[in-house]
């Protein structure tokens, strides 16, 4: 499995702990940044986890910043992306069941360490219920400007 993550400064710590969590499970993690405590703006890491995941070969993405909203809202202005602010195992999965998420969004502010584990498994547990497809359809077709 393939995931593409990203962070701004506020959500950094919280991207490393789950990357080493993560590829210590043997998992391809590529991590778009950014690299540091150091002030960035989210919208760009944003943009690079959602063209990595719509144009590439990822299963699929975390995006991380202080609340997790900033950049989910950045990451869902690329066309394809559908990114879901998640807090807790149930939105998670949730988010995957119903909406077939392909980026979820976490607050390094606002989601505890061990927490962030347990809803990241959730997700990637989880499986798309195609009974919601529809849905999804009419989604994109706002996406299309139908």
């Amino acid at each position: 499995m393939k995931i593409a993550i990203g962070s701004d400064h506020g959500g950094f710590e919280l991207k490393e702990y789950v990357k080493s969590y993560l590829t210590k499970n043997k998992f391809n993690v590529v991590d778009f940044g950014t690299d540091s405590l150091d002030p960035v703006d989210y919208p760009d890491f944003g943009k690079k986890v959602g063209l990595a995941v719509t144009k590439e070969d990822y299963d699929f993405g975390i995006v991380f910043c202080g609340t997790g909203i900033g950049i989910s809202i950045s990451a869902n202005k690329i066309k394809g992306v559908r990114a879901a602010l998640v807090y807790d195992e149930l939105t998670a999965r949730l988010a995957k069941e119903h909406n077939n998420a392909n980026i979820i969004a976490l607050g390094g502010r606002t989601t505890a360490k061990d927490e962030a584990l347990k809803i990241v498994d959730a997700y990637m547990n989880a499986t798309y219920e195609l009974r919601h497809q529809k849905r999804l359809d009419k989604i994109n077709k706002i996406e299309e400007n139908e």
